[in-house]
């Protein structure tokens, strides 16, 4: 297990979160493959977000379920709900300070597939 501190582009949003194992899950659906998110999912409490979630824009889409988290200031979206595991969060490690993730291993998930 390691702990992280992460953000957004501006600083606006900041967390910390705790990753068991070295793999990332890219998504295919439409809104992860824009943005070209590399995805790990965390139990609630492996997630501390320090900025308030009243402080970020909320985006959902489609079936509602999926809750996605931005900054209002500079559009980067580090962490989310997702649609198929709602108890769980979903962080874009990409938002992750100091982290290589070159060696990690990458599992597909295919979104489009879902209805």
């Amino acid at each position: 297990m390691a702990t992280y501190q992460g953000s957004c582009h501006c600083g606006a949003v900041k967390f910390e979160v705790d990753i068991d194992g070295k793999s990332v899950r890219v998504c295919d659906c439409s809104i992860c493959f824009k943005r070209g998110a590399l995805n790990v999912r965390v139990e609630e409490d492996k997630l501390r977000i320090k900025t308030p979630l009243e402080d970020m824009s909320l985006y959902q889409w489609h079936t509602k379920t999926a809750k996605d988290y931005f900054c209002p200031k500079c559009g980067i979206l580090p962490f989310r709900r997702p649609r198929t595991a709602p108890s769980l969060w979903t962080v874009n490690v990409r938002c992750l300070d100091d982290i290589d993730v070159s060696n990690w291993e990458i599992e597909p998930v295919y979104g489009r597939q879902l209805d």
